[in-house]
């Protein structure tokens, strides 16, 4: 055998179901050919056998006499095509089979016409299992029982036989699987007669004594099966499935608590996949309950959405990433007017089951379901759960299912507002979804609780910095304290609601603390602490903050990029890249962490080559994804003075423009600063006029508006309005100083410094620029070095020993 076939027989694990004709062998020619053709036509009606078959999961090998199906998502899958097969055999009594079912190690082989088979410790053992039954049996490994037994439901079918000694002297525990009018309740014939040692108990076996073998051949084979055996169940245990991380970055250890726990994303069995959204609620439903329990420390839905179901899960691994002990997995499957749900509690450390139930019951009673699993958690977990805590799993924030489906898109629209550009869409269609969510249920606390937090994102961002927007998330915040005035979302509401709309961070932070006590669980209430503390200036609490956030949300990039943040302004670049790297770790395809990574050297060192070549290959990978990155791109090509690139840049712009934090530029002075790179006078006046036009707009609903003023000051400068942009600047630094805002104040006073260059005015822009880089704030080494806002100061001396004081030790 060559190198490389042998490089590909590598095993896995399948749950086998063996399937043969009984008596085949007596029959004619022609009956032999019509017996298959029903045995195939019955199999593949099997709802068990199209699912696998539809997600190309399933293999199937014709055995002459019959047939193999390996199943490769759990032991249920072919217990219940069995299942199936049985019911659908009733009216058929001239088809007599039996059925042998078992898991173990397999490798995928061509045969001699190239055809795809399997071979295996794991076929050849489900082979003698069925080679125990008789007609109508269904024979299972005690191996696949033991997986059985973790669902509660399977336990009525199961029926011990004992241990049985089969070809060349290997024994086997062997179970019935019967109930009713399924399968053949009479013990096997052969089991009657044959060497069998019957169980004590379920678990309980005899001790057997050692068989001898005559032949050396014969052990030397069963070693090499118990090796491959060993091997397959080290694979098993490891669910041979790839790191989920694209690289080697590793997240930092943590405290594993006994009692933590992660509910990953449900299995949507439905046959209509728009159910999607409706699998994700049920889920969405149990988290939520769970993150209420104190006693619990329950991963965020950010975090745990990303192991996704229909692949292969990596529990151990997964546990590990997350920092956690357990794990919540499960399906759902709605038809008509009945809904089946099931779940199943893992203790990951041992890849062990704790608990698992079935509930198949009519659709309005999920909202019960879901209660009652996590109730069973809770239970299992022997967590403490306080009267108002179990109280809150009774209380339901709807009742409407196309209400909590309408939620649930929006919810996730919001969310993805932290991780893509130009998001006003996104918010806009939010904001549409969840009115109509509240239209059908004016009683839906969590969909206000979203329509407050999407409003206050516009208006915080500027996308839409107008009264009337602050007034839509007052009004949504005032209808959850209407609802339910002592829930901790009606008390985080109002939290994100002061803290963006009026910057009253001490009473934003008492709002907080209510919020804290109600949920436990919630990482936002952490992320507005740090927002806070950053604001005021307290940058080792904000990482602090942040950093506790991490622990219940490890794997959410965009808290993972804010606290990149704290260490940008305070120009800790090293910790920076290794956030940023975690960042990358946790989105290893998006175009957007790579380029935020790599624009680090830029900043540190004035190094565009790591920058320039990570946007190379975004375009050259994926030109869709050019819009998420045009910002960083236009800053390359204006520190490299490329105005190919710059122009480019420009049409992946998003029409929201290329804002600095909450500073709204506008598209039109990207464009202005593009023309400018060309020499394009001309063009760079009517594009900075254009984009004057814009903010004057904004401003005169909103004179006093800081963020809009400093641009408007540096519009203003390129204008040639040096009066104007001087007086613009100093009144948006009074608005917001740096005493009441560390982070904006800090980007408004930078901001100052750079309209004071641009006017021309080098003494008062050295003055504003030596405050500026001794305190933590946006204003880097490399855009110092490179940037053409600093043009007109190249080559003063005072100007240069700021540049200098900037610059990497090593360099």
């Amino acid at each position: 055998m060559s190198a490389e076939a042998k490089s590909e027989l590598k095993p896995e694990i399948a749950y086998i179901l063996l399937i043969d004709v009984v008596g085949y062998s007596k029959l004619l020619v022609n009956e032999q050919v019509e017996f298959l053709q029903e045995l195939n036509r019955v199999v593949r009606a099997t709802s068990t056998f199209r699912e696998a078959e539809g997600r190309n999961e399933l293999l199937r090998v014709p055995t002459g006499d019959g047939m193999a199906l390996l199943f490769f998502r759990n032991p249920e899958q072919p217990v219940e095509c069995a299942l199936e097969i049985n019911r659908a055999l009733k009216d058929k009594p001239h088809l007599q089979l039996r059925m042998g079912i078992h898991s173990g190690p397999v490798n995928r082989v061509l045969d001699v016409n190239d055809q795809a088979n399997v071979a295996g410790t794991g076929l050849n053992i489900a082979q003698r299992i069925l080679d125990c039954g008789d007609p109508g049996h269904i024979l299972v490994s005690k191996h696949v029982a033991d997986d059985l037994r973790q669902y509660r439901h399977w336990e009525p079918y199961l029926h011990d036989l004992g241990e049985v000694e089969v070809k060349h002297g290997l024994r086997l525990h062997v179970l019935n699987l019967c109930k009713g009018d399924v399968g053949n309740p009479r013990v096997p014939e052969k089991l009657r007669r044959g060497r069998r040692w019957q169980a004590a108990g379920r678990d309980r076996v005899r001790p057997i004594k050692p068989v001898r073998f005559l032949r050396t051949e014969l052990v030397t084979a069963l070693v090499l099966s118990a090796a491959g055996l060993a091997l397959a169940l080290y694979i098993f245990l490891r669910h041979n499935s790839p790191p989920i991380s694209g690289n080697n970055v590793s997240l930092p250890a943590v405290e594993l608590m006994a009692k933590s726990i992660a509910v990953l994303p449900f299995e949507n069995l439905s046959d209509e996949k728009t159910n999607v959204f409706f699998t994700e609620g049920v889920q969405d439903e149990i988290l939520n309950d769970l993150a209420k329990v104190a006693d619990l420390k329950v991963i965020s839905r950010t975090s745990v959405r990303q192991y996704q179901s229909g692949t292969p899960r990596n529990l151990r691994q997964i546990a590990h990433e997350l920092g956690v002990a357990h794990i919540v997995e499960g399906s759902v499957q709605r038809a008509g007017d009945r809904v089946r749900v099931s779940a199943q509690l893992i203790d990951a450390r041992t890849d062990t089951h704790v608990w698992a139930e079935h509930y198949d019951r009519q659709l309005a009673d999920v909202f019960q379901i879901q209660s009652e699993i996590a109730e069973q958690v809770v239970a299992q977990l022997r967590a403490k759960l306080s009267p108002e805590e179990k109280a809150a799993f009774e209380e339901r924030s709807t009742r409407d299912l196309t209400a909590r489906d309408l939620y649930v898109r929006a919810r996730d629209l919001v969310d993805a507002i932290a991780f893509v550009s130009g998001g006003s869409e996104n918010l806009t269609e939010a904001i549409r979804l969840l009115n109509e969510a509240v239209q059908r249920d004016p009683r839906f606390l969590l969909a206000y609780y979203q329509l407050a937090r999407a409003h206050d994102i516009m208006y915080s961002l500027g996308a839409d910095h107008s009264p009337e927007r602050l007034a839509l998330a007052e009004r949504a915040v005032k209808k959850l304290i209407e609802l339910r005035p002592e829930s901790g979302e009606a008390h985080l509401a109002q939290a994100q609601h002061l803290y963006s709309g009026y910057r009253d961070y001490d009473q934003a932070r008492s709002e907080l603390t209510i919020a804290g006590r109600a949920l436990p669980n919630e990482p936002l209430v952490l992320v507005l602490a740090g927002y806070i503390d950053r604001r005021q200036g307290r940058w080792d609490d904000s990482t602090r903050e942040l950093e506790k956030a991490l622990d219940l949300d490890p794997r959410n990039s965009f808290v993972l990029q804010q606290l990149s943040y704290c260490y940008f302004y305070q120009r800790r670049y090293k910790d920076l890249a290794t956030i940023l790297d975690r960042v990358v770790a946790v989105n290893p395809e998006d175009a957007t962490t790579r380029v935020q990574r790599a624009i680090v050297d830029l900043f540190e060192r004035a190094d565009t080559k790591p920058l320039h070549q990570a946007i190379d290959d975004v375009v050259k990978r994926d030109a869709k994804a050019t819009g998420s990155i045009a910002d960083r791109w236009m800053i390359l090509a204006f520190c490299e003075r490329d105005k190919v690139a710059a122009q480019r840049a420009l049409e992946a712009l998003s029409p929201d423009g290329c804002h600095d934090e909450a500073l709204p530029f506008p598209r039109a002075w990207c464009e202005g600063l593009a023309a400018q790179i060309e020499s394009d006078q001309g063009g760079a006046h009517t594009a900075f006029t254009r984009a004057r036009g814009e903010i004057e707009k904004v401003l005169r609903e909103q004179p006093n508006y800081p963020e809009g003023l400093s641009v408007l000051a540096m519009i203003d400068a390129m204008l040639g309005k040096k009066n104007e942009a001087l007086q613009e600047a100093r009144r948006a630094n009074e608005l917001l100083p740096i005493n009441k805002d560390a982070l904006n104040g800090a980007r408004i006073s930078d901001y100052r410094a750079i309209t004071s260059a641009l006017v021309g005015d080098k003494k008062r822009a050295i003055e504003q620029l030596s405050k500026a880089v001794s305190r933590p704030g946006g204003i880097s080494y490399g855009e110092l070095k490179l940037h053409p806002y600093f043009d007109s100061l190249r080559g003063t001396p005072e100007f240069e020993r700021l540049v200098n004081s900037l610059a990497p030790k090593d360099l």
